[in-house]
């Protein structure tokens, strides 16, 4: 099984840097995210081929994340947010992430250093049922105990633009 984040690793070595022109068919689609390829090639000045050629690009390299990654849990009734530290049996690293890959409510993944070997980001509709989530995490494959911490408010959303418009200076 190749994992999504060996995939996008693979995929973006074989790709350039986002340059100055992608940031900005980026910035403009963050402004107007339904824009045509006519729409942006006027409002940037570039030529219609340029704007679709390096859309293309973007996304068939993997530069792009899916739209799906867009949607905000709580649309899907999912408001509890909380991170989850997870230690796990050495040497199990690829069949622990395939069993925890496997529960929806794990949005992301991360191998992490410190006390945890990895950080889960996962969503629920309420206590309970974030109960039933962890019990899901920890009776994985390779899960040897885990850490919750509920996020109790967000300050910052994940986000792009400001590096985006600092690669334009």
């Amino acid at each position: 099984m190749l994992h999504a984040d060996a995939r996008r690793r693979r995929l973006l070595s074989e790709t350039r840097i986002v340059d100055r022109t992608d940031a900005s068919i980026l910035i403009a689609l963050d402004d107007e995210p339904l824009a045509t390829v006519t729409a942006l090639s006027e409002e940037l000045r570039f030529a219609r081929n340029t704007v679709q050629a390096r859309q293309r690009r973007l996304e068939s390299d993997g530069v792009l994340a899916p739209p799906s990654a867009r949607l905000r849990p709580e649309a899907m009734g999912l408001s509890l947010l909380a991170f989850v530290s997870i230690q796990i049996s050495q040497g199990e690293l690829d069949p622990t992430v395939e069993a925890l890959s496997a529960i929806p409510e794990v949005l992301e993944l991360h191998a992490v250093t410190g006390d945890a070997d990895l950080i889960a980001r996962v969503v629920a509709r309420d206590p309970e049922d974030l109960h039933r989530v962890t019990r899901l995490i920890v009776g994985s494959y390779g899960v040897m105990r885990t850490s919750t911490s509920l996020a109790a408010r967000e300050l910052i959303s994940r986000r792009m633009r400001p590096l985006l418009e600092r690669s334009l200076e």
